[in-house]
């Protein structure tokens, strides 16, 4: 059993706080409002063991990893293979250290009496609270095959949208940095030749020329400095970002940004619509499930408007009234929530809801490079431009006045 800290309110509306032993942030939520409680804030309290595996930053275990090892998991829970035969098993066959180390940390920790979702929990980083929470109900039902199905779906999913993603942004980003690249070398080592050549004659330069030579001189004189800048910027933005309004900032202005911003949208309601409609299908309580997904969705501002979702359900409102007040569905999803309370069966709904997303995710991203093609050829231009006014121009000069001498 892990240990949990908490923040709840009494019949009286007072706060009260403590600790409880539970398998779950769910398992302790039940146990809170069966107090009459209404629980704020749950939290794993961080456990030091000699038994813990240590895993660095290096060896997390990459989402192919995760993918196998709940497939292998399924397919050795389905067979009906002990579950600490089938983890120390994969431990010895698996490639990868980090996963090794966690696999044998497991198995140690059910030996010891405890109950996989408590072990999973002691690895924050390798598996989120809605992973621990989907294991701790296929516990209990007695369908841990399932869970782990679920889960490799989940992963799968996960890893599509990001390769899809690094596909689409892979261009631009190369475009980018060549483009960074060449002003650096052109400022550092081929305009210099040029104001060499131009100080020479005595005569009145154009403005674009100007702005070359000044911004080769920024370069030529200043790159330790501009440098300096440069990391210290990166470094402080760094920092803020670390901050939870700084977090808070950056995930909204990630969904208003354009082009990019309504593809980051779709792809995090998408997430949160295949996360919460898998947790209501393996039995996880309505609040708690927000609550996990919340975290699931990987952004702050989303993630808020979900907990807000979640308060408006606890004071005994509909889904599909605090999904039309959070703003953040189409009316056509809203349509498919209500169906689905209609029906009772929220949980295909929201796979239906999850896989709209998706497919528009999907196609959006495969349009994404022509849509920014235009926008990299303006960029391109407007310096080809600037650098042929600021070249060419005064050799023209200069040859019209050697001519007419």
């Amino acid at each position: 059993m892990a240990t949990f800290s908490y923040t709840a309110r009494d019949r009286q509306g007072q706060s009260v706080s403590g600790s409880i032993e539970a398998s779950s942030e769910a398992a302790v939520a039940d146990l809170l409002l069966q107090r009459s409680q209404i629980p704020i804030k749950i939290q794993l309290q961080e456990e030091k063991q000699a038994g813990t595996a240590i895993v660095w930053p290096w060896q997390l275990v990459s989402m192919t990893e995760l993918i196998i090892f709940s497939r292998q998991m399924y397919s050795l829970m389905k067979a009906g293979i002990p579950i600490i035969r089938a983890i120390v098993g994969l431990a010895e066959s698996t490639s990868s250290a980090a996963l090794n180390k966690v696999l044998f940390d497991l198995a140690e920790q059910l030996e010891k009496g405890r109950t996989l979702s408590a072990a999973m929990a002691q690895h924050p980083k390798i598996f989120s609270r809605l992973v621990v929470s989907i294991v701790h109900v296929g516990e209990n039902t007695g369908r841990l095959d399932e869970s782990f199905l679920q889960l490799s779906s989940y992963f799968e999913q996960e890893m599509e949208t990001k390769k899809q993603i690094k596909q689409a942004t892979r261009y631009p980003t190369f475009v980018l940095f060549a483009i960074a690249v060449a002003m650096v070398l052109m400022n550092m080592l081929v305009i210099p030749q040029f104001a060499t050549m131009f100080a020479k004659f005595n005569t009145e330069l154009p403005w674009a020329t100007k702005v070359l030579l000044a911004s080769s001189n920024l370069f030529v004189n200043y790159w330790q400095w501009m440098l300096a800048v440069l990391i210290g910027l990166v470094w402080a933005l760094k920092l803020y970002l670390q901050t939870e309004k700084g977090s808070y900032q950056w995930s909204y202005w990630k969904l208003k940004t354009p082009l990019m911003g309504s593809i980051i949208v779709r792809a995090t309601l998408g997430r949160f619509s295949r996360s919460f409609s898998m947790m209501l299908r393996a039995g996880v309580p309505l609040t708690s499930a927000l609550t996990l997904v919340a975290e699931a969705v990987d952004n702050d501002y989303m993630a808020e408007k979900i907990r807000e979702m979640r308060k408006n359900i606890e004071r005994g409102e509909s889904l599909l009234r605090v999904a039309v007040q959070s703003e953040l569905f189409t009316p056509l999803v809203l349509q498919m929530l209500a169906v689905g309370e209609e029906t009772g069966q929220v949980d295909d709904m929201l796979t239906e809801v999850a896989s709209f997303y998706e497919r528009e995710v999907a196609y959006d991203l495969k349009s994404l490079t022509a849509k920014i093609e235009p926008i990299l050829i303006c960029i391109v231009s407007g310096m080809v431009l600037i650098l042929a006014l600021g070249i060419f121009t005064p050799m023209w000069d200069m040859l019209n006045a050697y001519k007419g001498s």
